[in-house]
């Protein structure tokens, strides 16, 4: 039996509002997760309605389709949508990998290893929308680090959404 990866969008704006930048980064994510296999959570974005109005807020963008692959993930179950970890991620996510540009030593997983332990285990790679990145309590959290670059370049946040579920989806090939 596989694992599962899926692309965590941990939301390091303003928790108060939804902005245009949180559709935006949706409308990204979502038809390169349905492309590349992989699942799709979202992390203290200000959500308080029900589900299928939250999809239908999300989708309300100029960029993504009209919100058309963000549906097919939620139909298929494969979009969740959670307040921020309090004392850590929902568990049926899967082990806990943070995308940061610094990884710790004793944490560091290499793409490729992510992928191939991912043929087993269930992941949740989580990412920091924004220039902050993620806070130092989801990095300390996380049960391991990821660095795309092999050479601590930090990346714009769409280049890692669209990055890391197709490097990931072509590493387990």
């Amino acid at each position: 039996m596989g694992g599962r990866i899926t692309l965590g969008l941990y939301n390091s704006y303003d928790p108060s509002k939804l902005h245009e930048i949180h559709r935006r980064s949706v409308a990204r994510a979502a038809p390169v997760c349905y492309a590349f296999e992989t699942n799709l959570a979202l992390f203290g974005f200000p959500l308080e309605e029900g589900f299928s109005s939250a999809i239908e807020r999300l989708a309300s963008t100029t960029i993504g389709e009209g919100g058309h692959y963000l549906r097919l993930l939620a139909r298929e179950g494969r979009l969740g949508i959670f307040p921020f970890p309090r004392r850590g991620f929902p568990p049926q996510l899967g082990e806990v990998v943070a995308a940061t540009p610094e990884p710790e030593e004793g944490k560091l997983l290499a793409p490729r290893e992510l992928a191939q332990r991912a043929e087993r285990n269930s992941f949740l790679v989580v990412i920091g929308l924004g220039r902050r990145g993620l806070p130092r309590n989801v990095l300390s959290i996380a049960d391991y680090h990821l660095e795309l670059s092999g050479r601590r370049v930090p990346f714009e946040t769409c280049t890692v959404i669209g990055m890391l579920p197709a490097m990931l989806h072509a590493y387990r090939r």
